[in-house]
C-alpha cells in the first residue's frame, strides 16, 4: 500500500513518527514536496476562502500526491495535552478535504488523541488496521515509531549572534520555509540569532501562563505566551517575532496577551497569507533589527 504524507501542518513536528510508523507496517510512504508556489495555488483553488494559510497550503499537499497513493494521512489532531485543544479547523480536517478536492484516495478519520500513549494507541489500531490486521505488527511499528519521534529533532537556537529574538508561532508557520518566505535565513544573514519555544522546557512554559486569569484553552496559545513572556521576563533574547496566518482567532487573542505582559519590550508581529509581498516582509525585518541595534 501506498501511504500518502502531506509536507504540512503538524506533519512537520510528527513526520518522523508517521514515516516510521507506516513503513514499519509494510506501506510504501509518499511525501509531498516542499511547499512552493504550485502547491499554494493548488490549495487555495481547493480550499474555501475562509480557511487560513496553513490551512489552504496542506489542501495544496494533499492535492499534489492524491493520485500516487492508496492512503491519505489526515491529522485530526484534537488533544496534544489534558485540558487543551488545538485549532478547531484540524477537527474538521478530513471533512475539509473530502469535501474539497475530488477523487480522493481513503483518508484517515480517526481522531487524534495524544495526551499519552495509551490513549494514541486507539488511533493506532484503528489506522494500522487499514494496512495489515496482525495486532503485534502494528504494536511493534507503534513502539518504533515513538524511538523515532524521540530521537527526531525539531527546534532552532542560532549560537554566536550579538543580537538574538524569540521566533514564535505554529510550527507550521515557522518551518515552512516558503510560508515565512526563508525568514529564519534573513535574520541570520542580518545577524540575528533565534530561539524557538522547543529550547524552553514545559515546566518554565507552564509557570508563566499560570500568571494568566485562566489556563490556556488551545495548547499552540500556551507554548507561545509561556515560551515568548519567559525568554524576555529573563534577559535572555533581545526582541520576539510573531509569524502570524491572517485571520488566526488563536494568534490574535494570544499576540495581545504578550503584548500586554512585555509592555515595550521589542515586538514584532508579521502577518503572513496568499498575498504577502516579500519586499514589504523584508522591510519590517531589517527596520525592527535596526531598532534592536540601536537599543
Amino acid at each position: 500500500m501506498k501511504v500518502g504524507i502531506p509536507n504540512g501542518l503538524l506533519n512537520y513536528k510528527y513526520s518522523a513518527f508517521l514515516e516510521k510508523f507506516f513503513s514499519e507496517l509494510g506501506a510504501d510512504i509518499v511525501r509531498s514536496p516542499d511547499t512552493n508556489k504550485t502547491i499554494l495555488d493548488e490549495g487555495v483553488k481547493n480550499c474555501v476562502n475562509e480557511a487560513c494559510l496553513p490551512i489552504k497550503i496542506f489542501h495544496g499537499h494533499v492535492n499534489a500526491i492524491k493520485d500516487n497513493c492508496d492512503l491519505m494521512v489526515i491529522p485530526r489532531i484534537m488533544q496534544l495535552s489534558e485540558h487543551e485543544f488545538i485549532c478547531p479547523k484540524f477537527c474538521g480536517l478530513p471533512e475539509m478535504i473530502i469535501n474539497s478536492i475530488p477523487n480522493m484516495p481513503k483518508v484517515t478519520m480517526v481522531p487524534i488523541y495524544a495526551t499519552s500513549k495509551e490513549k494514541l494507541y486507539k488511533w493506532i489500531v484503528s489506522t494500522g488496521s487499514l494496512i495489515t490486521t496482525n495486532k503485534k505488527r502494528i504494536r511493534d511499528a507503534y513502539d518504533k515509531a515513538l524511538i523515532a519521534q524521540d530521537e527526531y529533532e525539531i527546534g532552532i537556537k542560532s549560537d554566536g549572534y550579538k543580537l538574538n529574538i524569540a521566533l514564535i508561532g505554529h510550527p507550521y508557520n515557522i518551518y515552512d520555509k516558503f510560508v515565512n518566505m526563508n525568514l529564519v535565513k534573513k535574520l541570520n544573514k542580518l545577524g540575528v540569532g533565534i530561539i524557538t519555544e522547543e529550547f524552553i522546557d514545559e515546566a518554565s512554559i507552564a509557570d508563566k501562563t499560570t500568571e494568566l486569569f485562566k489556563r490556556p484553552f488551545w495548547t499552540f496559545a500556551k507554548n507561545a505566551y509561556g515560551a515568548s513572556t519567559y525568554l524576555a521576563e529573563n534577559k535572555k533574547i533581545n526582541g520576539i517575532v510573531y509569524i502570524s496566518s491572517f485571520a488566526c482567532g488563536i494568534d490574535s487573542v494570544v499576540i495581545d496577551l504578550i503584548k500586554q505582559k512585555v509592555k515595550d519590550f521589542p515586538f514584532l508581529v508579521l502577518k503572513v497569507d496568499e498575498h504577502t509581498g516579500e519586499s514589504g516582509f523584508d522591510t519590517r525585518i531589517e527596520a525592527f533589527v535596526d531598532m534592536l541595534e540601536r537599543k
